[in-house]
């Protein structure tokens, strides 16, 4: 049996505040790159009672909703990890985030807090998605904003909403078209 390929798995929070821990992540959305059918999206019960109000209206989530009606962190991180882990049949889960400092640090601290360990790895690293555009294009920070990317590419129709099961998409398919771009 030869070696599985990495599964690149695009990853968007929200959060209702600037760190985890004193602040909650609150929805967590995952797409493989290049593959529309391999999407998990979920919301989570904060675990706080402080949030930056400016930062949990840039979801549009109702917190009250989510204290009422989503699943404690605990379950949400076990189904997230299932989901990766079940990606192993396939292939080698490979964490991506723009950037991927804000979104891993949320993802790997929730996994760590809550389950223990990561089904990403140990490190929490990944890859992020501007610094590696910037190795790829030889370009500044500047220059490497999702937007200029999809505007460089050519890449429509994906567009950024705050929907974290949405933003994964759009991130997993603008990673899409720099792999694509790579091989012209």
């Amino acid at each position: 049996m030869g070696k599985l390929p990495e599964l690149y798995v695009a990853v968007d929070v929200e959060a209702d505040g600037p760190i985890p821990g004193p602040y909650s992540m609150i929805s967590l959305g995952m797409a493989v790159v290049g593959r529309d059918d391999l999407r998990f999206y979920t919301e989570l019960r904060p675990i706080s009672d402080e949030f930056v109000p400016e930062a949990l209206a840039v979801s549009g989530l109702d917190r009250d909703r989510l204290l009422r009606e989503a699943p404690a962190a605990e379950e949400a991180m076990a189904a997230a990890a299932k989901w990766i882990n079940g990606l192993r049949k396939e292939g080698r889960p490979v964490f991506l985030a723009g950037p991927a400092v804000f979104d891993g640090m949320f993802v790997h601290w929730y996994f760590h807090r809550f389950l223990g360990k990561s089904p990403f790895s140990a490190s929490g690293s990944g890859i992020d998605l501007r610094s590696y555009w910037m190795g790829l294009e030889g370009c500044e920070w500047v220059s490497s904003r999702k937007s200029v990317i999809k505007q460089k590419l050519g890449v429509t129709g994906l567009p950024h909403t705050h929907h974290a099961g949405e933003d994964a998409a759009e991130l997993a398919g603008v990673f899409e078209a720099i792999l694509a771009s790579r091989k012209e």
